[in-house]
């Protein structure tokens, strides 16, 4: 299956110059929807994985599916303020200013194989401080997947020590 045909694509939205790549269209088709899912538990089946972590909210949409797949627990990584309980926090920055993730602190083992599932990687900014978080949370970033990439915004060089599948990918 050609996933590419199955994202719309949305010329200068949200604002003049950016392509969006709208997934909505992906999630609707019961078929893409599965392979993709199914895409991401083979490629992280042989990887020992003991815990998925998807940031809010597409890699909620990606992240629980996989981690019910592969029959493990899902960590939801919130922006600061969102969840109930005692949390970890990293910071990172932003084109204007900074933003802050969170996950409880109770939510990671110290040696958990983790896997990051998200719907884009762009220039790899919020997926770094969601390994971050992984990782002062005691876990080990196993493996990150990606329904989309943005090539050009070179996130996977910022992510370099991580092993990292996206299932489609785009120069912008």
């Amino acid at each position: 299956m050609e996933l590419k045909e199955k994202i719309r694509v949305i010329e200068d939205f949200p604002k003049e110059g950016i392509s969006f790549k709208d997934i909505t269209t992906l999630l609707q088709d019961g078929e893409s929807l599965k392979y993709t899912i199914d895409k991401f538990v083979d490629y992280l089946k042989d990887k020992d994985i003991d815990m998925v972590v998807g940031p809010e909210a597409r890699g909620f949409l990606f992240g629980v599916p996989v981690a019910y797949a592969l029959g493990v627990g899902f960590v939801p990584v919130r922006k600061k303020g969102k969840l109930p309980f005692e949390t970890i926090s990293s910071k990172y920055d932003l084109e204007y200013g900074s933003d802050e993730l969170e996950i409880h602190i109770d939510s990671i083992k110290p040696g958990q194989r983790v896997a990051i599932i998200d719907d884009l990687l762009a220039t790899g900014g919020t997926i770094n401080s969601v390994a971050k978080l992984v990782e002062k949370a005691g876990g080990v970033v196993a493996a990150a997947g990606f329904v989309i990439e943005l090539t050009d915004l070179n996130g996977r060089e910022k992510l370099s020590s991580y092993p990292i599948e996206s299932l489609v990918k785009y120069n912008i």
